[in-house]
């Protein structure tokens, strides 16, 4: 695990908890932490670039923060990632989901999904640097 996630680093000397495999993490558990983590980082850049209403900035970040704009970002990001990494992404795509969220297409919910496993995992393994590295190689893609 690499040390370049403070904030889990600080989760976890305030709420110490049993160590587990991140393997072990079902694809969905990942997807539910990264959707998070993902949205923290979208809500972080609007806030920190942008002066308005909370309106408007919740209607900037959910142009960003949902299935079609993660699945963009994602096929543009998608040639740069480490076998592992596709590895991760494909676990979370190929899950079956027993929900898809409202106006979104079941093939770009699915990559969406595959997405943010990919992001829960990169957390949970203290990679954040590399969640902003591929956040940052595609959100050209969805601007």
């Amino acid at each position: 695990m690499n040390t370049d996630n403070h904030l889990l680093e600080a989760i976890n000397r305030y709420f110490p908890a049993e160590e587990r495999n991140i393997q072990s993490y079902s694809a969905l558990t990942l997807a539910y932490l990264g959707d998070a983590v993902y949205e923290i980082i979208i809500r972080t850049l609007i806030v920190e670039n942008h002066l308005g209403k909370v309106k408007s900035l919740h209607k900037q970040s959910s142009r960003l923060v949902n299935a079609k704009a993660q699945a963009t970002l994602m096929a543009s990001i998608q040639e740069s990632l480490t076998e592992q990494e596709a590895s991760i992404y494909k676990r979370g795509r190929n899950t079956k989901s027993h929900s898809v969220a409202k106006n979104a297409e079941i093939q770009d919910y699915r990559i969406a999904t595959g997405f943010e496993t990919l992001m829960g995992y990169l957390y949970l393994n203290g990679e954040m640097e590399r969640c902003l590295q591929l956040i940052k190689l595609g959100l050209p893609s969805i601007l």
